[in-house]
């Protein structure tokens, strides 16, 4: 195997095969690459059989990649080596052994909309207000405690007053459901994986002994869940490789624990360093620029990464007059970038979701492709989630969440009265909805309504015959054309009914390729529900030419010759909860920090004087962080540029750039007298976006000067004197 070109750092990663080993892998150094060529130096110098590697990575996509990489890198047979997340390492765990906590072998995964609906369930037996207990918000309450391992018993303990003692209540009925149900959501993937190591040593002392060395990548991203996991798998050899950087530590608010990678020298007192801080895929200038932001952090294992591409060019900074303007001016950027680059090689990145409209709607009426990671989703589809509720069925009996979806799917006269008997019948027996039909004739349904579940029972126990010997392609065409569905669109000759049976085609891509890779045997059914329960947003990524738009949590791990950041202003990014809050607002650095190297060449940063965002305009000064950027390394265009109070540097129009303005197209009017003391009690302004209004309060002096106004139809607002485009009124 041919190592010559890697560095110094990378060469000592891959080496160092014994023992612990923190690979502190800064953006673009060639993580993956040193991750796979260390795979395929275990396999090929260390003959280490595949049998006994385990590679955990995030993304299903990050997996695939690196199977691919180290087959092209050796000759050996590696198909016994597990690559995968830690969710799809625990299904196939838990696929195996999960009969000794008492569940079913063919269990089913519950997607988020399948989560909310239980919950639903329970608020209503409760009689309470789902207006008052947003289910998304109790459920991830719940994903919470089960990041902590915290089971329900011992929530109730804990809790600390009336709200936590309901949610903890709750969690235990949703717990009761999901159990009866055969069913569980993701987080119960990996607890329910380490409670079965915890009551089955022997299950534990098989996958220890057989993972003798275990690679983890993305360490900073661990939640409590996941490290203890990793910690019980590795007990035995002691041989973890663990790849991550602590400056893009960016999902605490999925639970994931930072310390668990600045901690790792105390857990493996005898471990080995090594950080990659050589960067191969952005310009020095993005570089110096990261860096000079998330050297404001504390939380961090100090690093500096170099670029070994050269300065590069500048990095734009665009001020805009509105979220309007600002997505004109991304869309004016694209078309000049365009000359040099594809449309796929430049990515949109925000804050939130809801941010993308602005420019969203640029592209639209500039007739420039785009795609949209993490929008509406595919699997959400009415349709799309009908056909999937079908297949579990088949695939577990026992899921009557799935079930109860798709009984009266097409109509088929039965009732809520008749589902409600049959889930009390379930209920007395222990039982399922599927097998309560059994006994339809006993539960006072009428004759006729008891001849049509039969005869969906026959249709679903059909099917789950031919699923043991059809590809999921023929077996999605079957169920369709048995169940009635395909009839039910096909006979309504509305636009909505022919999009509906063009996204089931569009589907049978997905099973075409699962077939491609998969001959058919009895499990397929099983495992071909696993993968579609453990899809992501970077899995969903279409190769078509556009401009991509996502978060920057989605962003990760990506990398594109051309990045945008919008949304610049504080109380956008960062966001306004975490303006005083220390950890969170280190949190929001390291996203900026990931932001910023997923750029290779061109760096674009925008911010707008005002926002309309969730139905209110705001005026917000520029972001903090784009204020750390040292200002040499700045290009600006834009209607005026200022800078946050107490920032490292200002950043002042170009004149003469593509991007500004001329006096002819629209004159700027602000308070040019920099002490902001022209602004008295009782003024009356006008405000660009806001309108009239009069001036209640005048607070502090200088450059910090802030007035209170009261407009006439935006209400309240609070201005900073210097840099709000304000006029006095007579």
């Amino acid at each position: 195997m041919d190592l010559s070109t890697m560095n110094k750092e990378q060469l000592q990663a891959i080496k160092t095969t014994e023992g612990p080993l923190l690979i502190m892998a800064g953006a673009g150094s060639g993580k993956t690459r040193v991750l796979t060529h260390r795979v395929a130096y275990l396999l090929d110098e260390k003959q280490v059989p595949s049998y006994n590697i385990l590679a955990i990575t995030f993304t299903n996509k990050a997996a695939k990649e690196m199977r691919e990489r180290v087959d092209k890198l050796i000759a050996e047979d590696a198909s016994k080596m597990w690559i995968s997340t830690f969710h799809a390492m625990c299904v196939r765990i838990l696929r195996r052994d999960i009969s000794y906590l008492g569940y079913d072998t063919s269990f089913s995964i519950l997607d988020p909309l399948d989560q909310q609906s239980v919950v639903r369930d329970i608020l209503k037996t409760r009689n309470l207000d789902t207006k008052q207990h947003n289910p998304r918000s109790i459920l991830a309450v719940i994903s919470n405690y089960k990041n902590q391992l915290i089971k329900p018993e011992e929530a109730i303990a804990e809790a600390g007053g009336f709200q936590d003692e309901l949610y903890s209540e709750i969690y235990k009925d949703y717990q009761e459901i999901l159990y009866r149900n055969s069913s569980l959501d993701f987080d119960d993937l990996i607890m329910l994986t380490i409670e079965l190591f915890q009551k089955e040593p022997n299950v534990l002392s098989y996958y220890q002994t057989r993972f003798q060395y275990v690679h983890v990548d993305e360490y900073q991203d661990t939640n409590h869940a996941q490290y203890q996991l990793v910690q019980m798998l590795a007990a035995k050899y002691r041989n973890i490789c663990v790849v991550g950087d602590s400056d893009q530590s960016i999902y605490k608010f999925r639970g994931a624990d930072i310390q668990n990678i600045l901690n790792f020298e105390e857990d493996y007192p005898e471990a080995t360093v090594i950080k990659l801080e050589e960067n191969y895929r952005s310009t020095k200038t993005i570089l110096d620029a990261a860096n000079a932001v998330i050297g404001n952090n504390t939380e961090r294992k100090p690093k500096n990464l170099r670029s070994n591409k050269g300065d590069g060019v500048k990095i734009d900074v665009q001020v805009s007059f509105s979220e309007r303007e600002e997505g004109q001016r991304v869309v004016q950027k694209v078309q000049e970038l365009s000359d040099k680059y594809s449309y796929g090689d430049m990515a949109i990145l925000y804050r939130a979701n809801a941010q993308s409209r602005a420019v969203e709607d640029a592209f639209v009426k500039s007739s420039i492709p785009y795609k949209m990671v993490g929008g509406t989703k595919f699997y959400s589809r009415m349709e799309i989630k009908d056909l999937m509720s079908y297949l579990k069925v088949i695939q577990n009996p026992f899921d009557d969440i799935s079930f109860q979806r798709i009984i009266n799917v097409p109509k088929r006269g039965i009732g809520a009265k008749t589902i409600d008997k049959l889930r009390a019948h379930a209920e007395q027996l222990n039982s399922s909805i599927y097998d309560a039909i059994r006994d339809a004739d006993f539960l006072g349904i009428p004759a006729k309504t008891v001849g049509k579940l039969m005869s969906l029972l026959q249709v679903l126990d059909n099917l789950k015959e031919k699923s043991k010997y059809m590809t999921m392609t023929d077996l999605v065409d079957e169920v369709l054309a048995d169940t009635g569905y395909h009839d039910m669109l096909s006979s309504d000759k509305t636009l909505e009914a022919r999009s509906r049976l063009e996204n089931l085609e569009e589907f049978k891509t997905v099973t075409k390729e699962f077939d491609n890779d998969n001959p058919v045997a009895d499990d397929n059914l099983f495992n071909f529900l696993s993968d579609m329960a453990l899809v992501s947003d970077q899995d969903g990524m279409d190769d078509t030419a556009g401009v991509t738009m996502m978060t920057m949590h989605a962003s990760k791990g990506l990398e594109f010759p051309v990045i945008f950041v919008v949304g610049l202003e504080e109380g956008i990014f960062p966001s306004r909860r975490v303006q005083f809050d220390d950890g969170e607002l280190e949190e929001e650095r390291r996203l900026m920090y990931v932001a910023l190297t997923r750029a290779m060449d061109h760096l674009i940063l925008s911010r707008a004087e005002s926002r309309m965002l969730y139905g209110k305009t705001e005026s917000n000064m520029q972001s903090r962080f784009l204020s750390e950027i040292p200002e040499e390394l700045l290009e600006s265009a834009g209607s005026i540029a200022a800078g946050f109070s107490g920032g490292k540097s200002g950043v002042t129009p170009t004149t003469g750039s593509s991007f500004s303005r001329g006096p002819k197209k629209r004159s700027r009017i602000i308070n040019t007298n920099k002490t902001g003391t022209d602004f008295n009690v009782g003024d009356k302004v006008s405000h660009k976006a806001f309108g009239d209004g009069i001036v209640s309060q005048v607070k502090g002096e200088g450059d910090n000067t802030e007035l209170d106004i009261i407009f006439n139809s935006a209400g309240p607002k609070r201005l900073l004197a210097n840099y709000a485009p304000l006029e006095k009124k007579d």
